[in-house]
């Protein structure tokens, strides 16, 4: 038993296990309209935002068409879990709030925006279902430049510009479920900004509005930024990204401290080798970064 598992097995987190590389191509999907307070706009349909496919597979992402591969094999395995917890069979199963799901990690570079990016990918595949893929780490936005697109508002504009709504900002995409909600420009208070009640109005809106969405937020290190631990207060589930032999059990043990408040954490090795004993055979991270400064 590694380090990391060592120190993972003192948490209350259940083991996710996350991939190599593959790659797959979508129509445009879009959603109905809906009446609610920060999310209810003039106009109910969303920005149109083209995913670059070439782009994704240079990265090691999956594209939802692609033929099947190990990658979308082992994102599969990680999304059910996550899913089961968020519709679950019967309603005593579902955890409350379940389709708010933050991933975040205890340090930078340890594959968190690959992972959110992929089960978002994947999760759009779904039967039934939409996702909301929502870049949180507004110090510094990725999501938007590994899909191949630019965006300037986003979350922190709706938050901070009283005539600005999610609908103002919110992105369609070609892939076909799958919409993407920047994080918009920087702003000075991000951490004051996400703990208000603007943005819990907002969390409750995005959960409330459609009971088919999954939202997931890629947001900051934990051990980086404030705002996490903030965001995190108003998840379901987060999902923690550990690099399996690289991150230092005390970084890990005190990312996981500041989760304690969280009902459900579970964790995903990144880079773990089949070894492990995590029982999702062979397979690592794509370690290929996201122009240099992989999340």
């Amino acid at each position: 038993m590694s380090i990391i598992e060592k120190a993972l097995d003192k948490n209350r987190s259940a083991p996710l296990r996350p991939p190599p590389a593959g790659a797959q191509s979508g129509h445009p999907g879009q959603e109905t309209a809906g009446t609610a307070s920060p999310v209810s706009a003039q106009h109910d349909h969303p920005l149109a935002a083209r995913i670059d496919f070439a782009r994704l597979r240079r990265q090691g992402l999956i594209v939802p068409g692609d033929q099947r591969s190990s990658l979308a094999e082992e994102i599969r395995m990680m999304k059910r879990p996550l899913l089961n917890n968020a519709f679950g069979h019967h309603s005593e199963m579902r955890i409350s709030r379940g389709r708010l799901i933050m991933l975040t990690s205890a340090l930078p570079r340890e594959g968190k925006t690959f992972l959110a990016t992929n089960l978002a990918l994947s999760m759009a595949m779904e039967i039934d279902r939409t996702v909301l893929l929502v870049d949180a780490d507004v110090a510094h936005p990725t999501i938007p430049r590994v899909l191949g697109f630019e965006a300037e508002r986003g979350l922190m504009d709706v938050l901070t510009d009283p005539s600005l709504t999610i609908p103002d900002v919110l992105l369609r995409t070609n892939i076909e479920n799958l919409s993407v909600l920047p994080a918009g420009r920087p702003h000075g208070r991000s951490t004051e900004v996400l703990a208000s009640d603007g943005m819990r109005a907002l969390l409750d809106e995005l959960h409330d509005r459609y009971q088919d969405r999954i939202i997931l937020f890629d947001s900051p290190p934990l051990l980086a930024t404030s705002e996490p631990g903030v965001l995190a207060a108003g998840m379901g589930q987060v999902v923690m990204v550990v690099d399996a032999e690289r991150t230092p059990a005390t970084s890990v043990e005190n990312a996981m401290g500041q989760l304690a408040g969280c009902e459900v954490v579970l964790t995903a090795l990144n880079r773990a080798p089949a070894a492990s004993g995590l029982g999702y055979g062979g397979g690592y991270y794509h370690e290929r970064p996201y122009g240099g400064d992989e999340q």
